[in-house]
């Protein structure tokens, strides 16, 4: 986008400011569920329960199998910040799990994990009664791998791994830390430069309102150097040291057309809200961009969309601009 003299650029300014204001104010993992490009999927019949004991006790995922029968190429799928504890949103809101399995790519969907951006919490949430604290990174990395290669003969190396909104963030970090098992990461719409002015107290506002979490549970006080660990931003030097291949996407925030009806004032409010989220999100993910391109990274694919709000309907359509390259990189 090109902003004309420095009227335009306060203009400019004004607007990103005024979209953490309102993700400060509103719950930062909102999304526009519902009008996909395709109808809204619910429960799949062809994907099948798949239980592992972790420390979080036992943990269902999705699984498609691939349609041509390899163990060889998987992908993770991980969902928003209002992960729900039956289905993940991808299968509730989207077909993208057959539509993997159609281009044989296994596809795994990790269910649960409200407001965790799949971490390892320091604490449990004193907020919200939590018994016990998530531990998302050790079952996404150790427990999950390792039943879904002895049982199903899954490979736990050269994944991929995807997500969006608060998994997109979550993707690019486990992909970063552990490069064996993810060698391909996407962000849809993620916060990728979480230590901006803001975001912190942005994502503590957004986890009281996704199930009342306490988010010093998760990385401490603001001040604690976990924060840093899990900020895309900070060790991008790690996926491009690891040659990870990466995509990254995020909409302008102006809705696409077909979009919500004006005159229905809850469809109003989601599309203003998303809107404003998308913004966050694009701004986010252009500042990675520009770290990348200073550290002299060149393993990123950028997807910015002229038109897309925080929406499942925008996700799915990446999920089908992206399977060319993940196809190319996994297994």
């Amino acid at each position: 986008m090109r902003v004309g003299g420095s009227a335009g650029r306060r203009g400019w300014i004004r607007r990103i400011a005024g979209a953490v204001a309102l993700a400060v104010a509103l719950p930062l993992g909102v999304t526009v569920v519902g009008g996909g490009a395709t109808a809204s999927a619910a429960f799949d019949p062809a994907a099948q329960d798949f239980w592992v004991d972790s420390d979080m006790g036992p943990i269902k995922s999705r699984i498609w199998r691939a349609h041509d029968g390899n163990t060889q190429r998987v992908v993770y799928l991980l969902d928003g910040l209002r992960a729900r504890d039956d289905l993940n949103g991808w299968e509730i809101d989207t077909n993208v799990g057959g539509f993997l399995a159609s281009q044989n790519i296994n596809v795994v969907m990790p269910v649960g994990g409200e407001s965790s951006f799949y971490s390892d919490w320091i604490s449990t949430s004193n907020l919200n009664g939590q018994t016990t604290p998530y531990k998302w990174e050790t079952f996404l990395t150790s427990n999950l791998p390792n039943a879904l290669r002895n049982q199903l003969g899954f490979s736990s190396t050269r994944n991929g791994i995807i997500g969006i909104s608060m998994g997109g963030s979550a993707a690019l970090t486990l992909a970063a830390y552990h490069p064996n098992q993810f060698n391909y990461a996407g962000s849809l719409s993620g916060y990728l430069n979480i230590s901006a002015p803001g975001m912190r107290e942005a994502i503590r506002v957004a986890m009281l309102d996704a199930g009342r979490f306490n988010v010093d549970a998760m990385w401490g006080p603001p001040w604690n150097p976990a924060w840093l660990r899990n900020d895309p931003f900070v060790f991008a030097d790690r996926l491009r040291d690891n040659n990870t291949r990466v995509w990254v996407s995020a909409g302008s925030g102006i809705p696409a057309p077909g979009g919500p009806s004006r005159h229905s004032p809850i469809d109003v409010f989601n599309t203003g809200t998303g809107s404003a989220l998308e913004v966050l999100a694009v701004t986010n993910s252009r500042a990675f961009q520009v770290k990348m391109a200073a550290i002299g990274a060149h393993n990123v694919t950028y997807n910015f969309e002229p038109r897309g709000v925080h929406t499942w309907r925008y996700w799915e359509k990446q999920i089908h601009d992206l399977t060319p390259d993940l196809s190319a990189t996994i297994g």
